[in-house]
């Protein structure tokens, strides 16, 4: 009688419910929690500005794979949510992913420029990370395409839907269905310019690895790094697409007991396991209330993110 193969271990994410969290910082009206988890130890990553990148499209473009060519000598995480502008087209990237030194991969990504198919072949880092609503659309689809097909490939009708619903709420029209546009209310609503500019120039706080975001006394998200280094590089694309869909109007004050509730929930999801694009391992999360992508290498947590599906 054959042995069924062992189970896969969930990835070590339980340091989050014994994290020592932070007093939370509110602005516009959205509430950052700060997550600290001690005695990390994931190898060594660059992210962000700091890790030299070439981006481009692939031979043949295709809407949902993009070329990415690491030329340095150590290995640079992509962030699932990060935005990449040029190109055909503006994407963002499905899930996070380690390129490892010297290697060219392809790579999953999303359109949230639906109304452009013409420019150049390159691209650049994006100002923001998309917004909550576009990514957890995103991530659904994903994981789904995970399940059915063993691709990482999104619903992009979905997506879609979720630049316009960004667009929508921001009072924006844009010609070619941009979710960058919707930059612009950063700028043009003070209190929300403000606030950029503030937890910009604070900046995470020493040996922070994660924020819970909150709207009012609700959750609505969670994203952390594998250490404050990463978080660091990724700060100001993440606290502008946070942001981004900052509420007009926010009920209740925000709760730590609420924050580890949420995090208890990203713990418990039920979960699917994939290979990384590149390096490390991907676990899909999935609940009644929570939608989620954790990345793993070598037994750390690189980057995750979830997202409430309800109150």
């Amino acid at each position: 009688m054959l042995t069924p193969p062992a189970p896969t271990p969930p990835p070590p994410i339980g340091l989050l419910s014994r994290s020592a969290r932070g007093r939370g910082i509110t602005r516009g009206g959205v509430t950052l929690i700060p997550i600290f988890l001690p005695g990390l130890d994931a190898p060594r990553v660059l992210t962000g500005d700091g890790a030299a990148l070439e981006v481009a499209e692939i031979e043949s473009a295709s809407v949902p794979t993009i070329r990415v060519t690491n030329p340095g000598a150590d290995p640079v995480l992509l962030v699932e949510g990060e935005t990449i502008r040029g190109g055909l087209q503006q994407r963002t990237f499905n899930v996070s992913v380690v390129v490892p030194p010297g290697s060219t991969l392809e790579v999953p990504v999303s359109c949230v420029e639906a109304g452009r198919w013409s420019g150049g072949r390159e691209f650049r880092k994006g100002r923001s990370f998309a917004p909550r609503g576009v990514r957890r659309n995103k991530q659904r689809g994903v994981r789904d395409h995970v399940e059915r097909f063993g691709a990482k490939h999104s619903d992009q009708s979905a997506v879609w839907a979720g630049v316009d619903e960004t667009l929508h709420a921001c009072f924006l029209e844009s010609p070619t269905r941009n979710v960058a546009d919707a930059d612009q209310v950063l700028e043009r609503d003070d209190h929300r310019r403000r606030a950029l500019e503030d937890l910009t120039r604070r900046g995470p706080l020493p040996g922070q690895c994660g924020v819970v975001v909150c709207h009012g006394k609700q959750v609505v998200a969670v994203e952390l790094f594998g250490s404050p280094e990463l978080l660091r590089a990724q700060w100001t694309p993440l606290v502008r697409g946070i942001l981004l869909d900052a509420p007009d109007e926010v009920t209740g004050r925000p709760s730590l007991d609420r924050a580890l509730r949420f995090l208890e929930r990203v713990q418990r999801a039920e979960r699917t396991v994939a290979p990384g694009v590149g390096l490390g391992e991907e676990h899909h999360l999935q609940s009644r209330r929570v939608q989620g992508q954790i990345l793993t290498w070598d037994s750390n947590v690189l980057h995750a993110s979830a997202f409430a599906l309800a109150a």
